[in-house]
């Protein structure tokens, strides 16, 4: 099963196996996983280095790869939004180009948490502002629009962070926010005061909305929204996009936007300020979500319609679930990550019986999402400290690699043979030397 979805998704997006490239946050599949192999396990500042380049400012946003160029997101110290092409050989920034102004921070995050996404003709980038861009791969605006003059400023109370996803040549957006916008709410006033949660769909080529879903929900206050990206799902009828938020799971046809099924238990105890950070996994005709602050990962049957929370559940996992990493499905297991606890789980996901479940062996934060490669997991902590465990059949620390430049909220990517990590300070390449 898992080998007919993969290669599903490779003949739809034209992703190969060899050399892969990172197009998206969450990579070639969507699930945090690449069949890169003969990476690193240890690395260091001197050891395993291919190259490092400082960069403008701090970001959670993960870099893409495609062949030999890597971009990357950030803000500047004049509070300048822009986006950067480096040369993945060396490290060298082939251009930068300013998107936007108006960057700010608020709690852990700024306007620059959104991811980039390409497809190897085009890279797009979109910030918590409202600006959505796209450029060629020589540094040239394609189209620019701003989501916010259109539809109202974005009213998250920590600032929206989802990024953009290309599926089937089509640009998709997520924005689930608050629908009243509180007074406390600064970034958000704009003289309008509602607002709608919704799932839009772009041309890639010119930007023009193809279709724009309005998604309601009975969530209220702060958990409406939702810093989750979207990601598609090959059912037995048809193409779907899934969106987690607003304390529910929904499918949506990639065709027009129709919501097909929803499915609600996140939010158990129904908190009004319990947002949703992860994002969805999918894989093998199951749905895999996580509630917010800990509350149970869902694994969900496709292929319902309606409400399916009574008939569609096929099993909840309690003990150590996620708050804020995205699971990662690898090597046929799912695996799930208590950034607050330390505790990395491994399950069978057609049943969620634990394989196996050990802790990191470091006492700090983690909030960036782990990557499946090479037969290893790679995680990060906020400190900078990268833990490499084993992808097998038990738990295993590989090594432990401190790189200090804290916070790190970005993920790790892996593309071409190599490591790509993005501390407060700088962008790391790591290659096996």
């Amino acid at each position: 099963m898992k080998t007919i979805a993969i290669l599903s998704l490779v003949l739809v997006t034209g992703f190969t196996a060899s050399a892969e490239n990172w197009p998206q946050w969450r990579g070639p599949y969507f699930n945090g996983s690449t069949t890169e192999t003969n990476l690193p396990s240890r690395w260091s500042k001197t050891e395993n280095l291919a190259w490092l380049t400082p960069l403008p400012g701090f970001s959670g946003a993960t870099p893409v790869v495609w062949e030999d160029s890597v971009f990357v997101s950030s803000p500047d110290e004049q509070k300048s939004l822009k986006l950067l092409c480096l040369d993945r050989t060396n490290g060298r920034v082939r251009w930068e180009r300013k998107i936007a102004g108006g960057d700010f921070e608020k709690g852990r995050n700024n306007t620059a948490s959104p991811s980039p996404v390409t497809d190897g003709k085009r890279v797009f980038i979109l910030f918590a502002t409202g600006d959505l861009a796209a450029f060629d791969f020589s540094g040239n605006e394609l189209w620019h629009r701003n989501l916010a003059a259109d539809y109202g400023r974005f009213a998250i109370m920590w600032i929206y962070g989802s990024s953009p996803m290309l599926y089937r040549d089509k640009l998709y957006v997520q924005v689930l926010q608050h629908g009243k916008v509180p007074p406390e709410y600064a970034q958000a006033q704009d003289g309008r005061t509602e607002r709608d949660s919704f799932l839009l769909c772009l041309e890639p080529a010119t930007g023009k909305n193809l279709w724009r879903h309005i998604r309601p929900t009975d969530a209220f206050s702060e958990a409406q929204e939702a810093y989750t990206t979207p990601i598609p799902f090959e059912s037995g009828t048809g193409a779907e996009i899934i969106v987690v938020g607003g304390n529910y799971v929904t499918a949506h046809s990639a065709q027009d936007g129709a919501e097909r099924w929803r499915c609600a238990g996140l939010n158990v105890k129904t908190e009004p300020f319990w947002r949703i950070v992860p994002s969805p996994v999918a894989a093998d005709g199951l749905i895999f979500a996580c509630g917010p602050k800990r509350d149970p990962v869902l694994a969900i049957k496709d292929g319902g319609r309606g409400l399916v929370t009574d008939t569609h559940l096929a099993w909840k996992f309690t003990e150590f679930p996620s708050d804020c990493a995205t699971p990662l499905f690898y090597d046929q297991r799912l695996f799930v990550l208590d950034g607050d606890r330390q505790m990395m789980t491994c399950l069978q996901p057609q049943t969620g019986r634990k394989v196996w479940q050990g802790n990191l062996g470091v006492k700090e934060i983690f909030r960036a999402s782990p990557l499946g490669a090479d037969g290893k997991l790679y995680c990060i902590s906020e400190s900078g400290t990268a833990v490499v465990l084993a992808a097998g059949e038990e738990f295993k620390i590989l090594a432990t690699n401190p790189m200090g430049e804290a916070p790190v909220r970005s993920s790790i990517a892996a593309a071409q043979g190599e490591l790509f990590i993005r501390t407060a300070r700088d962008l790391y390449c790591f290659k096996k030397q």
